[in-house]
This record gives C-alpha cells, sequence and structure tokens, in this order.
C-alpha cells in the first residue's frame, strides 16, 4: 500500500511539472508571437487607437507588465480557479469552454471507441484468415483509405451525402436552436464521425493484426495445437487475452493523434467545439483561451498514459518491473 502511494505521488508530482513547464512554454510563446491581441478584444476599433488609449487597453487585459510578471499573475489566478477572460468571447474561458467541451467529448470519445473496438474486430477476422483473398483485400483498401488526407475525405463527403444526396446537414453540431434534439445531433455526428473513424481505423487495425500473428507463432500455441484446439479457439482464447498489454498501450499512446484528428474534423464540419476554439483562439491571438486549451489537451494526454501504465500492471504483473512509462 505504502508502494502505491509513492508510485502515484510520483506520478502526480511529474504530471504537475509537466504542465507546469508547457504552460510556462505556451505561455511565452504566445505572447512573444506576431499579432495584435488588442484586435481580438476590441475588433477593427483597435487600430483607430492612439498611443493612450492603446496603453489604457493594454493595462485593462493585463498585457503592459513584463511578461514572467504576467505568467505569475496568471499562476496565482489559476491555482484561485480564475483562468483569465476570453478575449475574443468577452467571457471567462472556463465558462466558454464548459459550452462546447461536450461537444468534443461527444465527437471525439465516440471517434475514440469506435475506431478501437472495430480496429481489434477487424484485426481479429485478418489474423483468423491470414493471407484469403479477404485478408488481402482488406488490407489493400485499408492502406488506400489511411493514405487519403481526413480533410479531403471530409470534404468528398459533404459534396456527396449533404451537396448531392442531401441526406445528412454539412456542419454544426445540432440543428440551429434545437441544442436538446437528440436525432438531430446524431445526423450532425454521421459524418465527421466517420472521416474521424475512416482515417484511423486501418492503421490501428493492421498493428492488432500483427501482434495477433506473431503470438501465434509463439511456441505455446504450438502446444494448444499438438492437443487439438483450432486455430480459432486459440486466438480468442489465448492470443486475444496476451496482447491486451500491447493493445492498451496502443490505446493509450493514440490519444494525442485520435484528439488531433478530432480537432481537424471540427474545423472542416464547422463543429463547435475545443478544436474550433483552439484554431480560433491562436488566429485571433486569444492567449487565455489558447492556455488553458492547451493544458487541458496536456493533461488528456498524461492521463492517459498513466491510465495505460497502470492498468498494464494489473493485467501484467511482469510489467510492474518494467520502466516503460510516459516519463520513465
Amino acid at each position: 500500500m505504502k508502494r502505491t502511494i509513492l508510485t502515484v505521488s510520483k506520478k502526480l508530482l511529474q504530471a504537475v511539472l509537466a504542465l507546469f513547464l508547457l504552460s510556462l512554454a505556451v505561455f511565452y510563446m504566445s505572447r512573444l508571437a506576431p499579432g495584435d491581441p488588442l484586435r481580438s478584444y476590441y475588433g477593427e476599433s483597435a487600430e483607430r487607437m492612439n498611443s493612450v488609449e492603446r496603453a489604457a487597453a493594454m493595462e485593462k487585459l493585463g498585457l503592459d507588465q513584463p511578461i514572467y510578471i504576467q505568467y505569475g499573475r496568471w499562476i496565482a489566478d489559476a491555482a484561485q480557479g480564475d483562468f483569465g477572460i476570453s478575449f475574443q468571447y468577452k467571457q471567462p474561458v472556463s465558462q466558454v469552454i464548459s459550452n462546447t467541451c461536450f461537444n468534443t467529448v461527444l465527437l471525439g470519445g465516440g471517434g475514440y471507441l469506435l475506431t478501437f473496438l472495430l480496429a481489434l474486430a477487424l484485426g481479429i477476422f485478418c489474423a483468423l484468415r491470414e493471407d484469403s483473398l479477404a485478408d488481402r483485400m482488406i488490407c489493400k483498401v485499408g492502406t488506400v483509405l489511411h493514405c487519403i488526407p481526413s480533410f479531403w475525405a471530409a470534404l468528398i463527403l459533404i459534396l456527396l451525402f449533404s451537396v448531392l444526396l442531401k441526406w445528412l446537414p454539412s456542419g454544426g453540431a445540432y440543428p440551429i436552436g434545437s441544442p436538446n434534439d437528440l436525432f438531430g445531433r446524431l445526423r450532425h455526428l454521421i459524418l465527421p464521425l466517420a472521416v474521424l473513424v475512416l482515417s484511423h481505423l486501418w492503421y490501428y487495425a493492421y498493428l492488432i493484426r500483427n501482434k495477433l500473428l506473431e503470438e501465434l507463432k509463439q511456441d505455446y500455441v504450438l502446444l494448444c495445437r499438438t492437443k487439438g484446439l483450432s486455430r480459432r479457439v486459440i486466438l480468442w482464447k489465448h492470443c486475444v487475452r496476451n496482447i491486451m498489454p500491447f493493445f492498451i498501450s496502443l490505446a493509450a499512446v493514440s490519444v494525442p493523434h485520435i484528439l488531433g484528428g478530432t480537432y481537424i474534423a471540427e474545423k472542416v464540419f464547422s463543429y463547435p467545439g475545443l478544436g474550433s476554439l483552439c484554431f480560433e483562439s491562436a488566429k485571433y491571438h486569444d492567449y487565455n483561451m489558447l492556455l488553458v486549451l492547451t493544458l487541458l489537451t496536456g493533461a488528456v494526454v498524461i492521463l492517459a498514459n498513466f491510465s495505460a501504465q497502470f492498468l498494464n500492471d494489473r493485467i501484467d504483473p511482469r510489467m510492474r518491473q518494467t520502466k516503460r512509462g510516459f516519463f520513465h
């Protein structure tokens, strides 16, 4: 028990340190980047301000002090739950993010689950039928689909299903004025979810397929064969279970990949989520928004890696003696 508490404390300390360094880097880089943050808050009227008005505006937004003082002030406020105000939306950053976070969780979470459930099923299917016609066709089609850029695939789907067939909406998260319309939300999810899954599915399915084929070459599989067990039984009863640590690690490592794909899908489909906020905050120099979104994304990635290592330790006790964690 004492060892577990020590390990968890160590991981938490590493996570806090990583987030601190990330916040420091993003804070300095965003403020040193070219551009006028006053334009984000005041719009075109910022260009007509004289020097006195600009100085007053900079003081109002807390941008008149040296960067290290601004950072220290932000850290002190963030420790109390105040992450500043969004220059673009004129609202607290936490409030703006909370209004759109659910949309990203719905799209990204749904895409993440579908991708890995289908990848596992597809990997098992191909491993059972190694070198068969079905396996070769799936490998070729999957490779082609994986090579298609996600934004280009999104445009093709919009052209086909929204413009030509008019079956599905081309953007948004729900029908205008109806955020509680469940069926409407599902219809708006179909196209971005399809792009998100198709752009990642075969890559992970192929890795799982190859890992299963490696497992089928192990000595214990030969022993099972001599006992009369079929390939299907061996695969389901032994091989799939033995690759679970690999599968969990793969799922954890893929979090930034899937999250990045989610952000791209949100932008292409005008889906109001954290990805759209990230793009707008970088474009309009919305410093506070950009910083919090970066930290939030980093925290999700760190948590995913810690969770994967913890689950691997529970599934395979041998992993407790290794140093394969994200921060080892």
